[in-house]
């Protein structure tokens, strides 16, 4: 998967402020997308969110819960990733 070290750094610490709101206002929730809305076919997962094809189609209709589900998916996804390749988030050089 050709994963965007910016992107995986910028959803990351998302995720970790959607989790942090929540306390504050459980009923908002921001949308993971980034405008890049390229599929990777071999893992059938958006390049710039990480989101499948069917959690894209059901996010304008979704409540909070499954929202923060999706957030959730989403930093498992960049932990496995990070368990296959260290080094994503690291500094360029």
């Amino acid at each position: 998967m050709t994963l965007n070290q910016k992107a995986m750094i910028f959803l990351a610490a998302s995720a970790r402020d959607v989790r942090a709101r929540a306390e504050i206002d459980e009923a908002v929730v921001p949308s993971p997308c980034m405008s890049v809305c390229q599929m990777d076919e071999a893992l059938g997962l958006c390049e710039g969110c990480l989101r499948t094809l069917d959690e894209i189609r059901a996010w304008g209709n979704a409540d909070a819960v499954f929202k923060r589900q999706v957030w959730g998916d989403i930093e498992a996804r960049i932990a496995q990733h990070l368990d296959r390749d260290d080094a994503v988030l690291a500094p360029p050089a």
